[in-house]
């Protein structure tokens, strides 16, 4: 099953549908204006390739924009430090962080992020976000993936939906926090890409995430 990929114009589109809540402070999307914004941003990124290519858009968008690409020992030395903040900064709140090769990657619980069935980021959570903004913003020169899953209860369109919108909402609050959102990529995989079995409770609760994968601009 081919994976529905939202990015930049989708982030964009999900603020404009946006609204506050006068008693939480809590912003909330509308089922209409939520859904316009979805199809708004996968229609206009419908010729948008997966992969590599996906990424070569946006560093091309980025260098052109005057943000200098990483070559040589600089990748790997500017990666080191991202890694080594992001640890720094997040130490104690439940978000993993994890070197893959030139990547770092932070695996966010649902159950600290969002309420059950939910795509508004838990006010509680906010704070977490924010530290990891300020090191998203401190290093101008990655790219941002965020991949939103589900376990695999419920049925797949709707997990599909609620992945994408909790990793919209996820590149949102981090837009609001001054990080470009040109260095964008939104994917929801839905049930797709679990990491332990859905025969479990246990197991559920970890394939509920939001994961941040931070790239090398190249």
């Amino acid at each position: 099953m081919m994976k529905r990929i939202v990015a930049v114009v989708a982030a964009v589109a999900f603020v404009s549908a946006c609204s506050t809540d006068p008693f939480t402070g809590e912003q909330k999307v509308s089922n209409t204006a939520g859904g316009a914004a979805l199809g708004a941003g996968l229609g206009a990124l419908a010729g948008m390739a997966v992969g590599g290519s996906r990424n070569a858009q946006r560093n091309a968008v980025l260098i052109g924009a005057g943000v200098g690409a990483l070559t040589g020992g600089a990748i790997g030395a500017t990666m080191d430090r991202n890694e080594a903040d992001l640890r720094r900064q997040l130490q104690g709140t439940g978000v993993s962080v994890t070197r893959v090769g030139d990547q770092v990657v932070l695996n966010m619980p649902s159950d600290i992020t969002f309420d059950t069935d939910k795509y508004a980021i838990k006010p509680s959570f906010r704070e977490t976000l924010n530290s990891v903004a300020i090191v998203l913003n401190r290093y101008q020169q990655t790219v941002v993936d965020i991949f939103g899953h589900t376990d695999s209860t419920g049925s797949l369109a709707h997990n599909m939906d609620l992945s994408e919108r909790r990793a919209l909402s996820v590149a949102n609050y981090l837009a609001q926090q001054g990080v470009d959102s040109r260095r964008f990529a939104v994917t929801g995989f839905g049930p797709n890409r679990p990491i332990a079995t859905n025969s479990t409770a246990e197991g559920r609760a970890l394939n509920r995430r939001v994961e941040i994968q931070l790239s090398p601009l190249t």
